[in-house]
């Protein structure tokens, strides 16, 4: 890009195809905290492992401060050139919002000049509520700050999302928001969102929902899941993920089939005709994660379960945690973390 005279550094990119062809994204969760020392060893990973996919998907808490520029300018830093190179398919956090003087919920004023989103959603939502159409896939995003705190956009929201699944006619949905319905992290329940967005999921539906928020690792399909290796579908698979370094204590609840604590990760997602694959991975390329959602012609859809072959689960608690929490709290979790592997076996 350039003049006769000026030119800027060589950036490429593949732009979508028409119709349906197989392709592969990378999805994380919060970044965060502590950019350039920590969160880079995580997208530089990611890259490294999948330096063609076909965008990056971030499911909020991008940064900490809403409007601190240094942060973003860390975030930035952090993956470099690769931020040019693949685009960015960003949701917001509730670290991406303020309250401005009148107490009023905010976007941070770094969003809109930073990323250039669909503006195809509610009216005040824009390039916050969107979604598009890549090769076959409908990519949705929701403002689950919104959603939680403002009764008009949460009205609004639920609305057009109805629309948006109704009139949808590609083969794959797969969904993004930062608050997960069901929780990953010890203390955290968002039930609101669960009863407003959980029915919808099921009714038309919805393949795959990728969140964040809870500083740790869970996957599952509903608030009481099977541990088997191959199960039907009636709703999404659900994904809670961080890839930054502040991390939270596991709640280890029924509906989680596989868990992480204290570990950053990336996922990379392989969309096939017939056939979504997960795969999480640390940021030393191990392979911690990894499912199918398989669809037949009929639309009916099987969860296949990769994980049993893997590695142990990492399921001790984050040093702060453990220096901090007191015997009796540690005693606790350790039991319930017996009851989760015991349901398991």
């Amino acid at each position: 890009v350039g003049d006769e005279k000026n030119r800027s550094e060589w950036i490429q990119f593949r732009t979508a195809s028409a119709g349906f062809r197989p392709f592969n994204f990378l999805y994380v969760g919060d970044a965060q905290n502590e950019h350039k020392t920590w969160w880079s060893r995580t997208i530089r990973a990611a890259y490294s492992h999948e330096p063609g996919a076909a965008f990056l998907l971030h499911a909020g808490d991008l940064i900490n401060r809403s409007n601190v520029d240094r942060e973003w300018g860390e975030w930035f830093y952090a993956g470099g050139w690769m931020h040019s190179m693949i685009p960015t398919v960003a949701t917001a956090g509730n670290h991406e919002f303020y309250r401005d003087e009148q107490k009023r919920l905010t976007l941070t004023k770094h969003w809109r000049p930073i990323f250039n989103l669909p503006e195809n959603g509610p009216p005040d939502l824009e390039e916050l509520t969107y979604y598009f159409d890549y090769q076959n896939v409908r990519i949705i995003s929701l403002s689950s700050q919104s959603l939680l705190l403002n009764p008009a956009d949460s009205i609004s929201q639920v609305k057009w999302l109805e629309e948006v699944l109704k009139n949808n006619t590609c083969r794959w949905t797969i969904l993004t928001m930062h608050h997960p319905i069901f929780s990953a992290g010890t203390g955290r329940d968002n039930k609101s969102l669960r009863d407003a967005l959980q029915p919808i999921f099921e009714k038309y539906p919805v393949d795959l929902v990728l969140t964040g928020h809870d500083h740790t690792y869970g996957r599952g399909v509903a608030e009481t899941s099977l541990h088997q290796k191959k199960q039907p579908l009636k709703g999404p698979v659900y994904v809670v993920s961080v890839s930054g370094p502040k991390m939270y204590v596991p709640s280890l609840e029924p509906w989680l089939q596989r868990v992480a604590a204290n570990t950053q990760l990336y996922q990379r997602v392989k969309v096939e005709a017939n056939k979504i694959r997960l795969e999480a991975y640390t940021v030393t390329g191990e392979l911690y994660d990894a499912f199918d959602i398989v669809k037949n012609k009929r639309g009916q859809k099987t969860l296949v379960d990769w994980a049993p072959g893997l590695t142990r689960e990492y399921l001790d608690l984050p040093a702060s945690y453990r220096a901090r929490l007191k015997e009796e709290e540690k005693a606790a979790y350790e039991k319930k973390k017996a009851e989760y592997l015991k349901r398991k076996e």
